[in-house]
């Protein structure tokens, strides 16, 4: 009898996790952009940070402990830095005339909850002109407005929304996802956008450092030829050396399990781990790496295995989230002087 194994599903994207749909937005002009995750329904959310410079917006709506309990109507991973953390004003626009969002009793106005994060895209070569006092405004708001009219079910990866302007290394990173639904039919998926200042290949190959997670060869089936081990290598080798603030991976993992918002807010933190799979360094001084968490609530679980699901889906994710910056990584092109993991490696 074959063993079960846990799988890619059909798109081996986060839209595999039914009720979610993926927008993305980019300006070309300023080598950056948006990505909007949208749920059919409000999504129990959660966050967790663990870079040492993050960029957040509305994450403390996601703590367990407050009257919202994680409750969302879109998530928004944006380049840009500071800049970038206009763009849930925009998805917040569109969902209101669409009338989603927190109703109050009496009115006809609604208030969506659009948490998000962003990363740091300034110094990729791009044209950045809203800055120094320009008559234009920065492009995030529109972006943000634009990724939500573009959403469905297939996204592009690589060069793609929040990903168009990143840098992983000294690889340009872009827009990962990966997917892995289980024997018992549970989906869970990742959404990453790939900016670390540490490497996601190990020094001297052209083998990602989550090649043991791959699946399907979805990233080159690239194989390391255990010649020295990992931790022979400097940390620092491959790494950007960039400055405080300028780096971040910033993502999303989801589930269509009914998990409230502390157990996902549990998934958050062990999906961090997939970051440590895939990327060296990680959660550094300089990055500001942070995590949500969604569930969708379609798939009942047992009261008596609750435990021991979390604990399964959280490492799950981990897995789907090393798979997913491999991915980012593996699909990107060439931007501008920062060269794609393929043009380094003669593959694509």
């Amino acid at each position: 009898m074959a063993e079960a194994r846990i799988t890619p599903g059909p798109r081996n994207l986060i839209t595999d996790v039914a009720g979610l749909s993926i927008g993305n937005a980019q300006d070309e002009r300023a080598r950056t952009g948006v990505t909007v995750l949208l749920p059919d329904e409000p999504g129990t959310a959660a966050m967790d940070v663990r870079g040492g410079g993050p960029g957040t917006r509305e994450s403390d709506a996601l703590d367990p402990r407050h009257l919202l309990e994680g409750r969302v109507d879109a998530l928004v991973l944006s380049g840009g830095s500071v800049y970038g953390l206009d763009a849930p004003s925009g998805v917040t626009h569109w969902l209101g005339g669409q009338g989603r969002g927190f109703a109050f009793p009496g009115l006809s106005i609604t208030a969506p909850i659009v948490p998000g994060a962003i990363l740091f895209d300034l110094a990729n070569g791009g044209e950045k002109y809203w800055a120094n006092g320009g008559a234009e405004e920065p492009p995030y708001r529109a972006l943000g407005y634009e990724a939500c009219e573009a959403a469905g079910a297939d996204f592009e990866l690589g060069n793609a929304g929040a990903g168009f302007g990143a840098q992983a290394g000294h690889y340009k990173g872009g827009l990962g996802s990966a997917s892995a639904v289980t024997p018992d039919g549970i989906t869970v998926g990742a959404l990453v956008a790939v900016n670390a200042v540490g490497s996601p290949v190990i020094p001297g190959t052209d083998c990602f450092w989550a090649a043991p997670f791959e699946l399907n060869g979805e990233f080159g089936g690239r194989r390391w030829n255990g010649e020295g081990a990992p931790a022979s290598y400097d940390p620092l080798e491959g790494t950007k050396l960039a400055g405080p603030r300028e780096n971040t991976t910033i993502g999303i993992v989801a589930t269509d399990a009914v998990l409230d918002a502390t157990a996902m807010h549990r998934i958050a933190v062990m999906a961090h781990d997939g970051f440590a799979r895939a990327l060296r360094p990680v959660h550094a001084p300089v990055d500001g790496d942070a995590v949500f968490a969604l569930s969708t609530g379609r798939k009942p679980l047992e009261a008596e295995a609750r435990t021991l699901d979390i604990t399964r889906l959280g490492a799950i994710a981990a897995d789907c989230m090393a798979r997913a910056i491999a991915r980012g990584v593996f699909e990107a092109e060439t931007l501008g002087s920062i060269p794609s993991w393929a043009a380094r490696h003669g593959a694509g």
